[in-house]
């Protein structure tokens, strides 16, 4: 069964969307954090249970990592979540970066074992992560250090690495 809730937060209103599970937490592995206005964010659809209390741990630790009282999410993430092999091993890559941290997209490229012509590929991995804040695709900037591109805008990459301290000029 999937379930959604909606939980405020300094990014505005997140959608987060899970299924039911009898290995995770409060019940619930993650599918979808989204905000709104997100490119790609997920829409609540027809036949979704709405269900806030099946994300209470999640949403304690999303409050706590605004509060800037944690660093690092443990949050079990659904088998079914979309992505391709390559998409999850970009991924990974994302979940090992630090709080407080950035790499660039070169970087996770070479991490992977992909060529420096594959950086595109990566960037569209990251682009296309369906778990905003907490797989922190935000880490990622250009290898000049400037801000590229972030599916919930610019701007709220910009707040989320200001709260860790990692901005960059």
């Amino acid at each position: 069964m999937t379930v959604y809730a909606t939980l405020e937060s300094p990014l505005g209103e997140l959608l987060l969307v899970g299924e039911e599970s009898a290995t995770a937490p409060g019940g619930t592995a993650l599918v979808s954090l989204s905000v709104p206005g997100q490119k790609g964010g997920a829409a609540v659809l027809d036949g979704w249970r709405h269900s806030p209390d099946a994300f209470a741990g999640i949403a304690a630790q999303l409050r706590a990592y605004f509060a800037g009282e944690l660093t690092r999410f443990d949050i079990e993430y659904a088998a079914s979540a979309p992505g391709t092999d390559f998409q999850r091993q970009v991924w990974a890559e994302l979940d090992a970066i630090e709080y407080g941290t950035t790499v660039s997209y070169g970087e996770i490229a070479r991490r992977i074992g992909a060529s420096s012509v594959l950086v595109r590929a990566v960037g569209t991995a990251i682009g296309r992560n369906p778990l905003l804040v907490v797989r922190p695709c935000h880490r990622v900037i250009g290898s000049d250090g400037s801000l590229k591109g972030y599916a919930g805008g610019l701007e709220r990459k910009q707040a989320l690495l200001g709260l860790e301290g990692a901005l960059v000029s």
